[in-house]
């Protein structure tokens, strides 16, 4: 469980934001492109844009190089930073994609919000 928790600055600047069902999948051995997925979830197009710059922001902070796909997306929006990838979704794009049971052998922690 413990690289799970490495991302919790970055959970937390996407809870700062107010991102919904906010969960971390360690993907271990599985994962080919990342070891790590960061899942939020936005209520809009432009709060969906808003998590994507905080977590942007979080893992430049971090000295990590990122990449940003998807950004006229409504549904899904990604930022790659190599080892961790943020995942930002709409409800829609969530439920359709349903990364959690694409990778349904990874750890998951689902982050609780602490002020």
């Amino acid at each position: 469980m413990g690289r799970l928790n490495d991302y919790d600055d970055v959970c937390s600047a996407l809870a700062d934001k107010r991102a919904q069902d906010i969960a971390v999948l360690d993907l271990g051995e599985a994962g080919t492109l990342s070891d790590v997925f960061i899942l939020a979830t936005g209520n809009s197009e432009v709060h969906m844009k808003t998590l994507l710059e905080a977590a942007e922001e979080a893992l430049r902070r971090r000295g990590l190089t990122v990449q940003i796909e998807g950004e006229s997306s409504s549904n899904w929006r990604l930022v790659d930073a190599g080892e961790v990838a943020v995942h930002v979704f709409s409800h829609k794009g969530r439920e359709f994609y349903k990364l959690e049971k694409l990778w349904s052998e990874a750890e998951i922690l689902h982050y609780e919000y602490r002020e």
